[in-house]
C-alpha cells in the first residue's frame, strides 16, 4: 500500500492544485456562492466513502422536525433519473435512490427531494419549509451554506489521509476550516477521555470548533414490510446478512457479539442489484440486511423473508449540546 501511495502521489498533488484552486476562488468571491435568506444545514465529509452521513441526517431531521418546518436534499445517488424530483412513499430507490427514499418512509410528512444542482434544488424548497437540510453537500461550494456539519470516521481521520487518487479525501485537509463543528462517528462505545482528547489534538491542526463524539447504535428489533420481531428471532437461524454500504465491519461485529449465525453477502456501497444477483438471493432462506439495502431489495425477492435492522447515531455525551447549537444558528435566522 505504500508503495502504491507513492507512485500514486505526483496525481494527488495535481488534484491539490486543482482543488485548492476552486477552494481559493470561493473563498475570495471569484467563484460566487449563492446565500439564502433561510437556514441551510449541510452535512458532510471530506473523505470518501461512508462516514455515517445518513444516520447524522437522520439525527438531525429527528431533533429538529417537532421544532421547525424542515425539508431535505439530496442528490440521490445512483438513482436512474435525473433533474429534480421530491419523493412520495411510493417512488423506489431506482427512481429517487436508497437513503433519499429511506428519509421519506421514515418522515412522510417532510418534504424530501433529490436533484444534483443543489441551487436549483434549494430554490423549490426554500418556500416549504424554515429551513433546509443537505445531505452530501460539503463540496457544493455554489451553495453559501449557513452551518456546516464536517463529519469523520473513527479509525479514518481527515487528519490521517491523504488526497486521491494516493489517499481518499475529495479536497485538502484545510478544507475542515469551513465546518462550524466537527463529528467523528463511528466511536466505540467506550471511547476514554484521553482517547478524545488525543483525536481532539489531531483535528483542532485544522479548526478549532467544536468536536463531537458519535457511535452507532443498534436497534433490539428487526423490521420486515408487515412485521417487527426481536432480533432474539434470528439467534437459532442460520440466516443470510446482505450489505451494500461502504463498511460493513461494525454490523459485523455487533452480529458476532450477538452470536448469530450467518452467510455474509457483500456488495459496494449502493450497490445496484443485477437480475442475476437478486435470483441468487432468492435462494436464501432467511435475509437481513441494513435499512439503507432495504430500498434498494424490497419487492425484488419474491417470498423470501427479508429484514432490516435499523441503526441510530448517538452522540456521546453531548447530544443536548451538539442539538442545542444547531437550535442556536435556526433560531438566529428569525
Amino acid at each position: 500500500m505504500k508503495i502504491l501511495r507513492k507512485l500514486l502521489f505526483p496525481f494527488s498533488l495535481l488534484y491539490f492544485t486543482i482543488t485548492s484552486i476552486r477552494n481559493f476562488f470561493y473563498n475570495t468571491g471569484i467563484f460566487k456562492s449563492q446565500d439564502y435568506p433561510k437556514p441551510i444545514i449541510v452535512v458532510g465529509n471530506l473523505n470518501t466513502g461512508g462516514t455515517g452521513k445518513s444516520p447524522m441526517t437522520m439525527l438531525l431531521i429527528e431533533a429538529l422536525h417537532k421544532r421547525f418546518s424542515i425539508s431535505v436534499l439530496s442528490r440521490g445517488y445512483k438513482r436512474k433519473t435525473k433533474g429534480y424530483i421530491e419523493l412520495s412513499t411510493q417512488h423506489t430507490a431506482e427512481e429517487v435512490g436508497d437513503e433519499p427514499l429511506q428519509f421519506k418512509l421514515n418522515y412522510p410528512n417532510i418534504p424530501v427531494a433529490v436533484c444534483a444542482d443543489r441551487r436549483f434544488g434549494i430554490s423549490k424548497l426554500i418556500d416549504k419549509s424554515e429551513l433546509v437540510l443537505l445531505d452530501d453537500a460539503y463540496q457544493h461550494r455554489k451553495v453559501k451554506g449557513s452551518y456546516h456539519i464536517l463529519l469523520t470516521s473513527y479509525g479514518d481521520l481527515f487528519a490521517n489521509d491523504y488526497l486521491l487518487p494516493a489517499g481518499n479525501l475529495r479536497e485538502p485537509r484545510a478544507g475542515a476550516k469551513r465546518a462550524d463543528c466537527i463529528v467523528v462517528t463511528k466511536c466505540p462505545m467506550n471511547l476514554s477521555d484521553d482517547e478524545k482528547e488525543r483525536i481532539c489534538q489531531q483535528l483542532q491542526k485544522y479548526n478549532l470548533c467544536p468536536i463531537y463524539f458519535a457511535s452507532i447504535a443498534y436497534a433490539d428489533f428487526i423490521h420486515s414490510s408487515d412485521n417487527k420481531v426481536s432480533i432474539d428471532y434470528l439467534s437459532d437461524k442460520r440466516f443470510t446478512l446482505v450489505t451494500g454500504i461502504a463498511n460493513p465491519k461494525p454490523l459485523l461485529e455487533h452480529l458476532d457479539k450477538l452470536g448469530m449465525r450467518y452467510k455474509h453477502m457483500a456488495y459496494p456501497d449502493h450497490h445496484p442489484f443485477s437480475d442475476n444477483e437478486l435470483e441468487e438471493l432468492r435462494q436464501q432462506e432467511i435475509i437481513l440486511t441494513t435499512e439503507k439495502d432495504y430500498m434498494r431489495l424490497k419487492g425484488n425477492l419474491g417470498a423470501v423473508p427479508l429484514y432490516y435492522l435499523p441503526i441510530q447515531t448517538i452522540i456521546q455525551k453531548e447530544e443536548d449540546a451538539f442539538v442545542q447549537d444547531v437550535v442556536q444558528h435556526i433560531q438566529s435566522y428569525s
